[in-house]
């Protein structure tokens, strides 16, 4: 499955975690694997709370880490070595087991697709692997 997503801001998290429980749901999978990736050089996936004060702490931490137009070489070719080195340090996927076809997550994790060169259209591909 292909979930759609439209940014709105340069940088932000979006909680994708009802996407993916939907899409696990529909599938005939009981038991395996759910895999979230993202195509995107430039963006990530995450897990983590969905608190906005945590949420704003992991962006404001992305920005003091690495800082844009901090130098880097990429910047004179598109002036995104930024996004492009945050992606590099989040991942650009996720694996959650699937059991008796429900996401197995923490009580307080939810799954994020993390913007970091918006805003723009993106992709992220869900794919449920295992036994129905």
């Amino acid at each position: 499955m292909l979930l759609d997503i439209h940014t709105g801001s340069r940088v932000e998290l979006v909680d994708i975690t009802t996407q993916v429980e939907e899409h696990v749901r529909d599938s005939t999978i009981r038991n395996g694997l759910c895999v979230i990736s993202t195509r995107h050089s430039t963006t990530s996936i995450v897990i983590n709370e969905n608190e906005s004060g945590l949420c704003s702490d992991i962006l404001n931490m992305l920005e003091r880490l690495i800082p844009p137009s901090a130098g880097y070489d990429h910047d004179r070719m598109d002036n995104n070595a930024d996004a492009h080195l945050k992606a590099v340090l989040l991942g650009s996927s996720e694996t959650v087991p699937v059991i008796d076809g429900k996401l197995v997550l923490g009580t307080w994790q939810q799954i994020f697709f993390a913007e970091l060169d918006g805003p723009r259209h993106r992709n992220v591909d869900v794919t449920v692997l295992g036994k129905d």
